[in-house]
C-alpha cells in the first residue's frame, strides 16, 4: 500500500490488509494455523471440487475480542484506531500486539471450528464430497475491495487463481458469504479467463436436500436473518428459507417487513465493526430487537459476522432467551442418522 493511500485507510483496514498482504489472512496467522479446523476430518482425495472455509469462520473467536477492544476504546472516548495504531509497529518487529491479546481472550484455541465442521459434515451427509486446501488455501482478498484497494485486490486474485488452476480445482463450494462473492463474481472481474465454478454452501444443500432428510430435534421456531452478501448482492433469498422450511419440527417466522431483500443490517462487515464500532453496535441491538419481535427460539444466519454482531446485540440488551445458531450448525443438529 502507498503512503498517501495509507493515509486515506483508517487503520483497522490498514491492518487488515496488511495481514492479507503480508500472510494471507485477515489476522496475519501464520499459514500452519489455517487448516487446524480440519484436523480428523476425511476429505476428497479429488481436488477438483473443493471446500472453501475462508477467513471468517476460522478466526471469529479471534475476532470477537478484538472487536470488544475497539468498542470499549470508543466508549472510553479513545480513539478506536489506538489498538491496531499500536499493534502495527510491534508487529513490524515480530511482535503481534492484537494477536496475543485475542488469544487471550478467545474461548478457544483461537479456531472456531464448529461451523466449518458442521458443513463439511452435511455436505457429506447429503452426498457432496469435497476436497480442502488446507494451508494451501489461499485468502479471497474480498476485504482489500472494499476497502478501495483495486490494484492490492486483482494482484491477489491473480495470484489465487493460479494457486487453484495449480491444483486443479474446477468447482469452489463456499461457506462465508464475502468469500464466495468474491470468488464468484470479482475474481470474474479481474483475473482473465477465470472459469472456476463457484457456489455457496446453502445453494449446494438447497439443491441436494430431500423430504425427511432433516428433523430437529424438538419443535422450534426459527426467525432466518438475511447476510447482506448472500442476499442482496448474490441473490440467495429463497434457498435458505427452502432449506430451513425442509427440516421436520422447525416453523419459520419473520419480521414483519425487514426481511429478505429489505433485512436490515446487523452491522457488521467490510470493517466497519473497526471504523464505526459505537454505530456498528446500535445498528446490532437495533436488528436484534425487530428478530425478537417474531418470538422465535433460534435465530438463524449464515455469516461469521452476522453471527458476531447479533450475539453482541443480544448480550447487549441481556436476552438470554433466544439462540443464535449458523444455518450450517442447525442443519448438522437436524441430521436424521437413525
Amino acid at each position: 500500500m502507498k503512503k498517501n493511500e495509507r493515509k486515506l485507510v483508517p487503520a483497522g483496514l490498514s491492518y487488515i490488509a496488511d495481514n492479507i498482504r503480508e500472510r494471507d489472512n485477515i489476522l496475519g496467522l501464520p499459514v500452519e494455523a489455517r487448516a487446524k479446523w480440519a484436523e480428523g476430518l476425511e476429505f476428497s482425495s479429488d481436488s477438483s471440487t473443493i471446500f472453501f472455509a475462508g477467513c471468517g469462520y476460522q478466526y471469529s473467536s479471534m475476532l470477537e475480542p478484538l472487536v470488544t477492544l475497539v468498542r470499549t476504546a470508543d466508549r472510553m472516548s479513545i480513539n478506536p484506531d489506538l489498538p491496531v495504531v499500536l499493534a502495527g509497529i510491534p508487529k513490524k518487529m515480530g511482535v503481534d500486539v492484537v494477536g496475543m491479546y485475542t488469544k487471550v481472550m478467545a474461548r478457544n484455541d483461537g479456531s472456531d471450528s464448529g461451523v466449518l465442521r458442521d458443513a463439511v459434515g452435511v455436505l457429506k451427509y447429503i452426498g457432496v464430497d469435497v476436497a480442502y486446501l488446507g494451508e494451501n488455501e489461499p485468502c479471497c482478498g474480498a476485504p482489500l475491495y472494499h476497502t478501495g484497494l483495486q490494484r492490492e485486490f486483482a494482484a491477489n486474485a491473480e495470484k489465487a487463481v493460479a494457486r487453484f488452476r495449480s491444483l486443479g480445482v474446477r468447482k469452489i463450494i463456499g461457506i462465508v458469504p464475502s468469500c464466495t462473492y468474491a470468488l464468484r463474481t470479482l475474481f470474474a472481474r479481474v483475473a482473465p479467463g477465470y472459469d472456476i465454478e463457484v457456489c455457496h454452501f446453502i445453494e449446494e444443500v438447497a439443491k441436494k436436500i430431500k423430504p425427511g432428510q432433516f428433523r430437529y430435534p424438538g419443535n422450534i421456531r426459527v426467525a432466518y436473518h438475511d447476510h447482506c452478501q448472500l442476499g442482496r448482492y448474490m441473490g440467495l433469498i429463497d434457498q435458505p428459507r427452502q432449506v430451513l422450511r425442509a427440516i421436520e419440527n422447525v416453523e419459520m417466522a419473520e419480521p414483519e417487513w425487514t426481511s429478505g431483500e429489505w433485512s436490515t443490517c446487523c452491522g457488521g462487515g467490510g470493517g466497519f465493526e473497526v471504523v464505526f464500532p459505537g454505530m456498528s453496535q446500535t445498528l446490532a441491538e437495533g436488528r436484534v430487537r425487530e428478530l425478537l419481535d417474531t418470538g422465535a427460539d433460534i435465530v438463524a444466519t449464515h455469516c461469521p459476522g452476522c453471527l458476531m454482531q447479533l450475539k453482541s446485540g443480544l448480550k447487549a440488551l441481556k436476552e438470554d432467551k433466544i439462540e443464535v445458531v449458523d444455518l450450517a450448525t442447525l442443519l448438522a443438529r437436524s441430521m436424521n442418522t437413525k
